[in-house]
């Protein structure tokens, strides 16, 4: 089991930065590949970044790439979602997440309670 809590979400205007963070309990985070997905309203979840168990690779939406960087610290259990270059539709409810390091959200049995972020125009 696994337990979940992200912070860092805001508002921010277009072109400005968050750093999401995520904060892991349970069993041994270092076990676990970790993801990032978000949620906008009225559209479904969708894959942000994750970064394997093993290797420690990152994989990310083309929609983000070279703008957000994932990173962990297995030694704290903490994961954190560096954003940059924010844009209006990234605005979404952003979750972490612990399971294979895949790119769907059926990849992950374990889920934070989100974290909003708005991004003005």
């Amino acid at each position: 089991q696994v337990r979940l809590v992200e912070s860092g979400g805001g508002l921010v205007q277009a072109g400005g930065s968050l750093r999401l963070s995520c904060a892991a309990s349970g069993r041994t985070f270092s076990y676990y590949g970790m993801g990032w997905f978000r949620q906008a309203p009225g559209k479904e979840r969708e894959f942000v970044a994750s970064i394997g168990w093993s290797d420690g690779a990152s994989v990310y939406a083309n929609s983000v790439k070279g703008r957000f960087t994932m990173s962990r610290d297995s030694a704290k259990n903490m994961m954190y979602l560096q954003m940059n270059s924010l844009k209006p539709e990234d605005t979404a409810v952003y979750y972490c997440s612990a399971g294979t390091g895949g790119t769907r959200p059926g990849d992950y049995p374990y889920w934070g309670q989100g974290t909003r972020v708005t991004v003005s125009s």
